[in-house]
């Protein structure tokens, strides 16, 4: 048995366990990630973060999902991971330089939020990845004898963004996984569907990749706010609320969105493993 030490943070809602691997040697987490996220018999999170030296960034960020996958990168984590490492005195920088599997990515941190610069959107069909070339705007897809139209968006990772005439009322649990799984996603994919509310705020559920329905998800809100403007239901600065609460997402001129909202940090602890 090993005793690990963790941080339970949360953005808005979207939980996370944070493992410091800057401060004592971590060994591979993914056979223990259910275990870990399980709310019952675990800590109990949506994803797991591991901080890791870099050598390409000021610091790395390791995102495992509750079913032990890897994935890209995660809006709400890199927020929480930017509060602890100010907090813990890593870092008196306010932009900091952080490595994911998306690439390098710089969340600013201010007072009360943080903003994340999460680059430019990919819409390109085979670089989502989805089995479709071209872009992917209010398409068509086959769910059992249903057709839903779809918009695809890639913020480092895969989504699908759907709009609903009430997102409350509307079955994600049955939904969300059908479309995860569906043989048009080759690596799977994130789920989001979304109620246009006026032309610069949504509301949104996301059934996340791995992980099942969470409060929220960052790089889901801002591709929400993408397939949004490219189907012209809002501008391209948007308010989305989500379970957990309130995230800002900015499209800009040049095409770079910024994503802002709180980090919080709940508790430390440690755990057998």
């Amino acid at each position: 048995m090993t005793t690990l030490h963790f941080t339970k943070m949360q953005g808005t809602g979207n939980d996370f366990i944070l493992v410091d691997g800057l401060q004592e040697r971590i060994g591979p987490l993914d056979p223990y990630a259910r275990f870990l996220c399980d709310r019952k018999f675990g800590i109990g999170a949506d994803q797991i973060l591991v901080l890791r030296s870099s050598e390409k960034a000021d610091f790395r960020m390791q995102i495992l999902n509750a079913d032990g996958s890897e994935v890209e990168m995660c809006g709400n984590g890199i927020r929480c991971l930017a509060k602890y490492l100010k907090d813990h005195g890593y870092t008196s920088k306010n932009v900091i330089r952080v490595e994911t599997l998306a690439g390098i990515m710089t969340p600013a941190i201010g007072e009360k939020e943080i903003s994340v610069d999460m680059g430019v959107p990919v819409l390109s069909g085979p670089e989502i990845p989805v089995k479709m070339e071209g872009t992917i705007i209010s398409k068509p897809i086959r769910l059992d004898s249903n057709d839903l139209l779809i918009t695809c968006v890639s913020m480092g990772n895969p989504h699908c963004v759907i709009k609903v005439q009430d997102v409350d009322a509307f079955t994600v649990e049955k939904i969300g996984p059908q479309i995860e799984s569906h043989p048009f996603f080759p690596r799977r994919t994130n789920v989001e569907f979304i109620q246009i509310l006026n032309d610069h705020e949504i509301k949104m559920r996301v059934w996340e990749r791995g992980v099942g329905e969470t409060l929220s998800c960052g790089t889901g809100a801002c591709a929400s706010a993408v397939a949004s403007a490219l189907n012209h239901w809002t501008g391209r600065s948007v308010l989305v609320h989500l379970k957990g609460g309130d995230l800002k997402v900015l499209w800009d001129e040049k095409d770079r969105v910024t994503l802002t909202g709180p980090a919080q940090e709940v508790f430390s602890g440690e755990i057998e493993i």
